[in-house]
C-alpha cells in the first residue's frame, strides 16, 4: 500500500461515493494479470485465443454503442469557458461536479473497485509523471497493465508527491443476484477533466481512451496543462530514431491525426538499403529541455493501442510481429479456430467468421467483419524495432518535428518550414480528412492543429502561444526543424500517387539531408520543397509527370486555404497570437505573387 495521505483519503472518499463491494489495490504482478484475464473469460468479456497462434492473448467485443472516442461527451471544465477555448466542450466545474456526483453515487454497487497506480514514462524519470486510476472494470485493469507501468513500484516512487487522480466507472451497478453482462456500459457518457485540481472523471464507457485514463485524458489533456505551467510539451506525436547508412542517428517526432499512417510510420520498415528506423513511441511524446538547451522526448506509454483494420504484413510488418502474443484484441473478427482477422490483414477473406457484433459473417455480407476502429493492445517491448533508448529516463534528443495529415490535394509530399515561428503557424493550421477513430462524419476536411484538436486541455490559441514561446527559451538553433508531409495526395482518378509505407523512408532521407544543411531544396509559397531530382526515387518507377504532381502548388488553392484559415482563426475571439496572423498574411502574399 501507500503512505500518501492524499491518495488514501481520495480512495476512501471515492469508495464512499461509488459503494463498491470490494476494493483491490493493483500490484501489477503477473499473477494478478492471470487472475484478471481468467475473471474476464468467466464473465464472457474475454475469449481466450488459440494458444498456438496467439499465445497469452484474448478477444473482446464491446457493446455496439461503445466503440470510439466520444468527443461530444468530452469536457474540460476550467472556471471560464474562454480558458477551455472553442476546441473543448465546457461546463461550469461546480455544475459538472454535481452531475457527476449524482451519476457516480452507487455506480460500483456489486462490483470491485480497482485502484491502479501507474507511471506515465519510465518509473523515476525526471520527465515522467504518476497517475492513479480508480475503475470498476477489470478490462481496464488488464489494458492499463499493457499500456502503462503499474503497481507497487509506482507507489514506492510516488511517496507523498503529486499524482493525477482519475475516477472511472462503466456506470452499470449490480443488484444482489443480478447477472452481469459481457460488456457493461451506460448510454449516458461523460469524460471530464478538471484542470484546477488536475483530475479526470469518466463515466459510462468501457472503451479505449474513454476508459484507459492514462491515454489521451492524462497523457495529453491534463499533461498539456502541466506542460504549459512547467515549460515543456505534451504532444500527440510518435518518436523514431533514424540511422543513415553512414551510421549517423537522429531522432524525429511526428504529429499525425488518428488513422493517418501514424503507427505505420512509427514502425517504418525502410525500403532503402542501409537506412534503419527504430521506434521510441507510436502515439505520445513528452518533451523537456535538457541542460544543453535541446528538447529531449520520452514515450510516456508502455504499450501500443493501435487501429487493427488496415494493419498487415504489407502495411506494417513490425506491428504484426509485435501483436503475435500477450495481446488484447477488441472489436475485430474471430476465426473458426479462435484466431483474429480484420479487413486488410490478408488479401483473401476467410470463408466464415464471427463478426465484431458476435454474428456469423461470410464474405458476401455487405458490412465489414471488424469495426473500423477495432483495436489491439500490445506490449511495446515485444516490438522487434524498439529503439535501444526507448526507456532512457533522460529521453532522446529531437532534431526534427513532422506534421502530417490526410490531404488529397494542395499539400505537397514534403516541405520544410522557414523557421520556428513559421513552423508553429503551419502546425496551427494542420488539416486532415476525418476517419473512423472519432465518432462523426468520415472524409470531411477539418482543422486538427498539431493533431491536438481533441486533446489540448486548454484554449488552443494559448497553446499556440506556448509553442511560440519556445524560441525565447533557448537558442533557436537548438530547436528541432519543422517539416510537413502528406502521403495521401491523389491524382485526377482519385488514386494515391505516392506508394507510402516503407517507401516513406525516401522522404525521411530528404529531411535527414536538410538537417545536415544539404542544399537540396527550392523555395515555394508553403516552405522549402525538394529540388527536382533531389528526392531519392530510385527503383520506384513513378513517371515524371506524376512525381511533379506530388509537389504541385496551386495559387487558387493557396488563396482558398488563406480564407479557410482566416475563418478558423476568427473562432478564437481575438486570442490568436499576432505572429500567427502575420504568418498568414505572409502566406497570402507569397501565393498572390505566384
Amino acid at each position: 500500500m501507500t503512505k500518501n495521505q492524499k491518495l488514501l483519503k481520495w480512495v476512501h472518499e471515492m469508495a464512499e461515493l461509488c459503494q463498491p463491494e470490494n476494493i483491490h489495490w493493483c500490484d501489477g504482478s503477473e499473477e494478478e494479470y492471470q487472475k484478471m484475464t481468467q475473471l474476464l473469460v468467466e464473465q464472457g468479456t474475454f475469449i481466450k485465443l488459440n494458444e498456438k497462434k496467439k499465445p497469452g492473448s484474448f478477444y473482446a467485443r464491446s457493446e455496439p454503442s461503445d466503440v470510439a472516442r466520444v468527443e461530444d461527451r468530452t469536457y474540460v471544465c476550467w472556471p471560464t469557458k474562454e480558458e477551455s477555448g472553442p476546441n473543448n466542450n465546457w461546463k461550469d466545474p461546480k455544475e459538472m461536479k454535481e452531475i457527476l456526483l449524482n451519476l457516480f453515487r452507487g455506480s460500483m454497487r456489486g462490483r470491485t473497485m480497482y485502484v491502479i497506480p501507474y507511471s506515465m514514462g519510465p518509473i523515476g524519470s525526471e520527465i515522467s509523471k504518476i497517475g492513479v486510476e480508480i475503475t470498476d472494470s477489470p478490462y481496464v485493469v488488464v489494458n492499463m497493465r499493457i499500456m502503462t507501468r503499474i503497481g507497487k513500484k509506482v507507489l514506492e516512487v510516488l511517496g507523498d508527491d503529486f499524482f493525477v487522480p482519475g475516477l472511472h466507472s462503466v456506470g452499470y451497478p449490480l443488484n444482489p443476484g443480478q447477472k452481469d453482462v459481457p460488456w457493461p456500459c451506460n448510454h449516458t457518457k461523460y469524460i471530464v477533466h478538471f484542470p484546477e485540481d488536475k483530475s479526470i472523471w469518466s463515466y459510462g464507457s468501457g472503451y479505449g481512451g474513454n476508459a484507459l485514463l492514462g491515454k489521451k485524458c492524462y497523457a495529453l489533456r491534463i499533461a498539456s496543462i502541466l506542460a504549459r505551467e512547467e515549460g515543456w510539451l505534451a504532444e500527440h506525436m510518435l518518436i523514431v530514431g533514424v540511422t543513415s547508412p553512414e551510421g549517423e542517428k537522429k531522432y524525429i517526432a511526428a504529429a499525425f491525426p488518428s488513422a493517418s499512417g501514424k503507427t505505420n510510420f512509427a514502425m517504418l520498415e525502410s525500403a532503402l538499403p542501409g537506412w534503419k528506423v527504430e521506434t521510441v513511441g507510436d502515439d505520445i511524446a513528452w518533451m523537456k529541455f535538457g541542460s544543453d538547451g535541446r528538447l529531449y522526448a520520452i514515450n510516456p506509454e508502455y504499450g501500443f493501442f493501435g487501429v487493427a483494420p488496415g494493419t498487415s504484413l504489407k502495411t506494417n510488418p513490425n506491428a504484426i510481429l509485435t501483436l503475435q502474443k500477450n495481446s488484447i484484441f477488441t472489436n475485430v473478427a474471430l476465426t473458426e479456430d479462435l484466431d483474429v482477422w480484420w479487413e486488410g490483414l490478408t488479401d483473401e477473406k476467410p470463408n466464415k467468421l464471427i463478426n465484431w457484433k458476435g454474428e456469423e459473417w461470410t464474405p458476401d455480407k455487405n458490412e465489414p467483419a471488424s469495426h473500423p476502429n477495432a483495436r489491439f493492445t500490445t506490449p511495446a517491448s515485444q516490438c522487434p524495432v524498439m529503439d535501444p533508448d526507448w526507456e532512457n529516463p533522460n529521453g532522446v534528443p529531437i532534431s526534427a518535428i513532422i506534421f502530417g495529415g490526410r490531404r488529397s490535394s494542395f499539400i505537397p509530399l514534403v516541405f520544410q518550414t522557414f523557421d520556428w515561428t513559421h513552423g508553429v503557424f503551419t502546425g496551427s493550421i494542420q488539416s486532415s480528412e476525418t476517419t473512423a477513430a472519432a465518432a462523426g462524419e468520415v472524409g470531411k476536411l477539418r482543422f486538427d492543429p498539431f493533431a491536438m484538436l481533441p486533446f489540448c486541455g486548454y484554449n488552443m490559441a494559448d497553446y499556440f502561444a506556448h509553442w511560440l514561446s519556445f524560441k525565447h527559451r533557448t537558442d533557436e538553433n537548438n530547436l528541432p526543424k519543422i517539416f510537413v508531409v502528406n502521403w495521401f495526395r491523389k491524382d485526377e482518378n482519385g488514386k494515391f500517387i505516392w506508394p507510402g509505407y516503407g517507401e516513406n523512408i525516401r522522404v525521411v532521407k530528404w529531411i535527414f539531408e536538410r538537417l545536415n544543411d544539404k542544399e537540396n531544396y527550392e523555395t515555394s509559397p508553403l516552405g522549402f520543397i525538394p529540388k527536382f531530382n533531389s528526392l531519392d526515387v530510385s527503383g520506384l518507377n513513378i513517371p515524371e509527370n506524376r512525381l511533379r504532381k506530388l509537389f504541385e502548388i496551386n495559387k487558387e488553392e493557396g488563396l482558398t486555404e488563406y480564407e479557410r484559415v482566416k475563418e478558423f482563426y476568427n473562432t478564437f475571439n481575438n486570442k490568436i497570437p499576432k505572429e500567427l496572423w502575420d504568418e498568414l498574411e505572409k502566406m497570402k502574399m507569397r501565393f498572390e505573387s505566384m
